[in-house]
């Protein structure tokens, strides 16, 4: 089980690349959001360059989790969340290695009999680059940021009610 998790409901978890460009958002969502917020004893933030069945060990045991990763559609503008819902994964074309499979992990998780989350939303964030090596967002994604962060305020304040 997650030594975090224990008293934990809800989990911000975000994913990325923190040396390509916009793919790094994730990342930084959760680690603005965990300065930003009182603490609150529900509430747990972590980031990870980690993908596939390593998110088990971090969703293990909590309630409700909340995954914000990066996204390139081109289908929408940069800063557009798209929200999906964990059940819906089968179904989506493959845009991130980071959340493509996560409906697999819980599945598994279940399967052998570990506390998987009863709520799994997914917030992918489009963005503008995320194949460009270097530490710093796309002009245009850190216009965009100060909307994804109050989003993303709004979801966990919301999580915290159920």
């Amino acid at each position: 089980m997650n030594p975090s998790a224990p008293g934990k409901q809800v989990l911000l978890l975000g994913l990325g690349n923190d040396i390509l460009a916009d793919d790094s958002i994730g990342l930084r969502v959760v680690q603005i959001l965990r300065e930003r917020r009182p603490p609150d004893p529900r509430l747990d933030f972590i980031d990870t360059c980690e993908m596939g069945l390593s998110l088990l060990d971090f969703i293990e045991g909590y309630r409700q989790v909340l995954l914000v990763d990066a996204v390139q559609t081109r289908q929408a503008p940069p800063g557009f969340i798209h929200e999906i819902n964990v059940a819906d994964l089968p179904t989506l074309p493959q845009y991130s290695p980071h959340f493509l499979g996560v409906g697999e992990v819980m599945a598994l998780g279940r399967l052998l009999g570990l506390a998987m989350p009863e709520k799994f939303r997914i917030y992918a964030v489009e963005v503008a680059d995320p194949f460009t090596v270097k530490t710093e967002l796309t002009p245009i994604m850190e216009q965009a940021l100060p909307g994804v962060l109050a989003h993303l305020d709004n979801a966990l304040t919301e999580a915290l009610k159920d």
